[in-house]
This record gives C-alpha cells, structure tokens and sequence, in this order.
C-alpha cells in the first residue's frame, strides 16, 4: 500500500473513532439529565412519566403523614400555586421540616403521585433551592417556568 492511502485510512479510522465517541458521551448526558419541574407543571401534565425528574416547592403546613413503620411518609409540596403528592421511604434530611423548601427526585406514577426517591432539604435558614426560588417567584406572578421538552428544548431519544 502506498504511504498516502496508509494515511488517508488512518485519518478515516480516527475520525470515526471520535465521531463514536462523541455519539456515546451525548447519549450519556442526555440519559443522565434530571428536569426540574414545579408543582403546577406537574399538575399540568407537563412532566413525564417514564423518566426520573426533580419536583421542589415548599412543605404545606399540616399535610405530613409518617407511617408505623417510621420510614414510609407522605406530604404535600406546594408552589403556591398548585400542590403535588410526594411518597417517600427512607429517613428524611434533619432539616425536613412544614413550611420549608425540598427538592425531591423521583417519578410521577399513574395515580400522580410523585414517587421520590431522594429527598433534599435547605442547609440553613437563608437558602433555598434556585429552581424552588424560581418556581415560587413565577407562580406567585401567574407564571410557570419552561417545560424542558417542549419544541425549542434538547429532547432525549
């Protein structure tokens, strides 16, 4: 073979080697992405159901419900502007507590209610979520945050 076409068959070589990898870190990522979405969007029917995503709100006062065994629990999040049944086993952050903020991962199964898996809680008295903070602020306005799969959003396959 001729040193030229040795070459041109390695340049092919590696730029599908790169072009594969490039394909599988995309798959990756985007497999891995976690969409935060509010109570309202929830309620909407915005989020999906097939896939793990991120609801945060704040905890209505008064809607805690412990089960026996100590670990099974459910409450309400609320964005003020609508609220979403969270399910959750496991023993809850120290900080857990009505009135203040979560993030919870998890699915929304058929009968809607959010089903978390992980539940996060502020760290101190000043903080808040950013996607809580968002939400609160636009629902308090009227408004709701955008819906990551909608036509101009990234879309998993």
């Amino acid at each position: 073979m001729r040193p030229r076409r040795q070459r041109m068959i390695f340049v092919g070589v590696v730029l599908t080697g790169v072009a594969v990898a490039t394909a599988l870190a995309l798959t990756a990522i985007g497999e891995n992405m976690l969409y935060f979405y509010s109570p309202s969007q929830i309620a909407a029917g915005e989020a999906p159901r097939s896939v793990d995503v991120r609801v945060g709100g704040l905890v209505v006062a008064g809607s805690i419900e412990r089960q026996a065994n100590g670990l099974d629990v459910r409450f309400d999040v609320t964005d003020t502007a609508a609220t979403v049944r969270v399910a959750y086993t496991g023993i809850l952050p120290d900080l857990f507590r009505e009135d203040q903020g979560i993030v919870a991962l998890g699915k929304i199964g058929d009968d809607g209610v959010f089903r978390a898996r992980e539940v996060l809680a502020k760290h101190d008295e000043n903080y808040m979520p950013p996607e809580v903070a968002e939400a609160l602020k636009l629902a308090a306005e009227g408004g709701s945050i955008p819906n990551p799969h909608e036509e101009d959003a990234p879309r998993k396959p």
